[in-house]
């Protein structure tokens, strides 16, 4: 934000995290605004379609909440019909 360069680190894949968040501290002493950035592919190569790395995009509405989705869940809250 102010031209500094971060270092990201990645996982066990070699690939950087998907969201990447910045803490603004507040001037007057309240909390942090948190501004969030989500990976994107650069771009792809002309000619074999390969990805050329990854970017970060700007998310002014704050990062997504991720909810885990299991196979076996059942829609509704996973209450069963009672058949079986």
């Amino acid at each position: 934000m102010d031209g500094r360069v971060l270092p990201v680190l990645t996982g066990h894949t070699g690939h950087p995290p998907k969201w990447y968040e910045i803490p603004v501290p507040d001037a007057d002493g309240g909390p942090p605004t948190v501004h969030a950035y989500r990976r994107e592919p650069a771009g792809y190569s002309k000619r074999l379609g390969l990805q050329r790395g990854w970017k970060y995009e700007y998310v002014p509405e704050g990062r997504e909440p991720h909810s885990l989705k299991w196979p076996w869940s059942k829609p509704g809250g996973g209450k069963g019909t009672g058949a079986h």
